[in-house]
């Protein structure tokens, strides 16, 4: 091949590669994240951030606790941070999903609201108390009225945190316990006397974590939420990135400043 045909060749190959590269590189720093919507309003505080480092951030809102994970392992979305890590170690077993984390986030401190009593000595014998019917959030819920002497539960290991009224050992107050969606609970609170709620669906309903509730989670809670991926996407550059903004400073004073106590950092 004469000088002048490689030169050309050459320029041919330039010219394909500056084609196909924008397209390519788009694709490639694209990062669609699923969230419910309090967590998407800390992932959008990121959003310019990643856009700096070359990332794009794609928020998918969700209302649910399920189709979320469901996306991530389906490949719908490259991660999700709704969760905390009981949750998701109970939902990939139980689906046979291979997913995992990466950083711990916040704590949502987990709370009792009433629409009928303004403290947790005004509850009556046998009030009916609702409770979220996925098995992490629930022994969560009855983890709080039992650090608050109100249940004993009978646990088949020490550290199990995945528990139902099922488990429950001892009940001197009589409760009776609805276990409905956690999505439901807002809507029924009216109805019971009383509902744990999760944070994320009391903010959005217009409920104060800090005071409309009459108990609440301590902080030494072992539910962090979390950003939750593949495994086969532990070391991909775009997640490490996301991970490292999510734990940054900037992150830690949003969530103070912004949720004063209705959320709080776990890192």
């Amino acid at each position: 091949m004469s000088k002048y045909k490689i030169i050309i060749f050459s320029l041919m190959i330039i010219s394909l590669s500056l084609i196909i590269s924008p397209n390519s590189l788009a694709e490639n720093t694209k990062l669609k994240v699923g969230a419910t919507a309090i967590h998407a309003e800390i992932l959008n505080e990121i959003k310019g951030d990643l856009a700096e480092e070359g990332i794009q951030l794609e928020i998918i809102e969700f209302t649910d606790y399920i189709t979320p994970n469901i996306a991530l392992a389906d490949g719908s979305i490259d991660a999700n941070y709704f969760q905390h890590l009981p949750y998701l170690e109970n939902f990939k077993e139980d689906r046979g999903l291979d997913l995992t984390y990466t950083v711990k986030i916040n704590i949502y401190p987990f709370g009792l609201y009433s629409k009928k009593y303004d403290n947790l000595s005004e509850l009556p014998n046998g009030a009916t108390i609702a409770i979220p019917n996925d098995p992490t959030n629930e022994g969560r819920a009855l983890l709080i009225l039992e650090k608050n002497d109100l249940i004993k539960i009978e646990k088949e290991e020490k550290d199990d945190l995945l528990f139902t009224p099922r488990n429950i050992s001892e009940n001197p107050n009589n409760f009776k316990f609805k276990e409905l969606e956690a999505a439901q609970l807002p809507r029924v609170l009216s109805d019971v006397d009383a509902a744990f709620i999760n944070t994320n669906y009391a903010l959005d309903s217009g409920l104060d974590p800090v005071e409309d509730t009459i108990l609440r989670e301590s902080k030494d809670s072992p539910y962090a939420n979390i950003l939750a991926i593949r495994t086969e996407d532990k070391d991909d550059p775009k997640i490490k990135k996301l991970s490292e903004m999510l734990t940054s400073t900037k992150i830690k004073s949003y969530i103070n400043e912004k949720y004063e106590g209705e959320i709080i950092p776990a890192f």
